[in-house]
């Protein structure tokens, strides 16, 4: 069972992931399909839209479709179904304009002056919250294929087996779970709460603005992928700068996917909106991450996250930026680990090399005695149902010795996976990293 839809839309971005890039557009049918297509358009960094359709159904049983229609004009017939149910042409014409008249409403509703986007030559991932009969569906795949569409894909968290096998309007259909006793969409949701058109309005301006700001950067901006060189190897990460690079936060995980993690890549982004620059990195090679122990030595994380400090310091554009730590799980004992070490290279007199650090649920405990040693501003941020990991973040914060804070997100558990939790800590991040690496005004932090 899914939380909600978030939940749901996370898993199946998940399944996705290896999709990312390439001429991906993502689609979400509204209104219930548009947060689980939201949450998957911003793990895959790719557009959102949604796709209006109409069923036509016949007149005297209007359950059955004999076509369906989209924006732009389009409509898709079923000429079996039309020369069974001998519609007459004026039959067809009055259904088109009823259903027609809907559509335009609901269009209008949801993209308030906003243009659809060209599917013209993409991949078109259709996404719903579930499929019951898959009608919509099956109008959704043929009305993007006729607005262009080079592939359709269609992705759902749930639907019956039977309504997902043989499904020839779609290239592709994926699906997470196929329950033998379905019932209905809803009742594999604890949180099934009606979609607003505001709350569809709301996403696809956020999605919007996201991709404006990562597809067009402003002049002299840099945003892409590097590589941070380490010896014989090199370790992968994205970088973003704004122009200038005052700041950039270094993102620290224990495994060796952080730069593909959707939790820090949200992180990001909410950073990058507050003009500051990140550099989302694997700590770990995919080699070295298969050994489970390479996670928890914080050493050599820290070695890993001083290396791409160092690189950072010897590029032109980032000389003289700020530097942050941003820490998740064993990443933030790293995190403080690497400040530590760099506050006693540099003297007790001597400013601290890193501006800040904010770890969120981290295990800062990791860092042993070194805590002490660290005089770089910290905060610690820990989920209010996290209660093991917020009790050693209680004892790592009675050994700091630099300016520091707890703050509690309520009812967040170690992932941050209740809804508007991870927000809640991005903007606790932002604040703590805006008021010390721009000087810019924060609001409190709880304690």
């Amino acid at each position: 069972m899914f939380e909600d839809r978030i939940d749901a839309g996370r898993q199946l971005a998940a399944r996705l992931a290896e999709r990312r890039g390439g001429d991906l557009v993502v689609l979400g049918l509204p209104r219930g399909g548009v947060p689980v297509a939201a949450e998957v358009a911003l793990a895959l960094d790719a557009p959102l839209d949604v796709i209006v359709v109409r069923k036509l159904g016949v007149p005297y049983q209007p359950e059955l479709a004999m076509g369906a229609i989209g924006e732009d004009g389009v409509r898709v017939l079923n000429r079996r179904v039309l020369d069974h149910a001998r519609v007459s042409d004026e039959e067809l014409r009055m259904v088109e304009l009823r259903e027609r008249a809907v559509l335009d409403a609901r269009v209008e509703r949801l993209r308030r002056g906003r243009p659809a986007l060209d599917l013209g030559g993409t991949t078109a991932l259709i996404v719903d919250d579930g499929i019951a009969t898959g009608s919509t569906a099956r109008a959704a795949c043929q009305v993007a294929r006729h607005l262009g569409a080079a592939r359709v894909v269609l992705a759902v968290p749930v639907a019956p087996a039977d309504a997902i096998g043989g499904f020839p309007e779609a290239d592709e259909v994926i699906c997470l779970r196929t329950p033998a006793n379905f019932a209905a969409v809803g009742y594999h949701y604890r949180d099934f709460s009606p979609t607003s058109d505001d709350e569809v309005v709301a996403l696809l301006d956020a999605a919007a603005r996201r991709h404006a700001r990562t597809r067009t950067p402003r002049h002299g901006d840099f945003d892409g992928d590097v590589e941070v060189p380490l010896g014989d190897t090199a370790l992968r990460g994205h970088l973003h700068l704004p122009d200038p690079a005052a700041a950039v936060v270094v993102f620290a995980h224990g495994s060796g996917s952080s730069r593909h993690s959707t939790r820090n890549r949200y992180v990001a982004s909410v950073l990058n909106d507050a003009g500051l620059g990140t550099l989302l990195m694997d700590l770990l090679t995919p080699e070295e991450e298969l050994h489970r122990t390479n996670v928890f030595d914080i050493g050599l994380l820290a070695t890993r996250l001083e290396a791409a400090t160092d690189w950072l310091r010897g590029r032109p554009d980032t000389a003289s930026s700020r530097i942050g730590y941003f820490g998740a799980s064993t990443g933030a004992a790293a995190a403080l680990w690497a400040a530590a070490d760099g506050a006693e290279d540099a003297g007790p007199d001597a400013e601290a090399p890193v501006s800040a650090v904010v770890s969120r649920g981290g295990r800062p405990d990791l860092a042993g005695p070194r805590l002490a040693g660290v005089r770089s501003p910290t905060l610690l941020i820990v989920g209010g149902a996290d209660h093991v990991v917020l009790e050693l973040n209680r004892e790592a914060q009675a050994r700091l010795r630099c300016e520091n804070g707890l703050a509690i997100v309520r009812g967040a558990t170690h992932l941050f996976e209740e809804p508007g939790t991870l927000a809640e800590a991005a903007m606790l991040a932002r604040d703590w990293f805006v008021r010390h690496l721009l000087g810019g005004e924060t609001g409190a932090v709880a304690g």
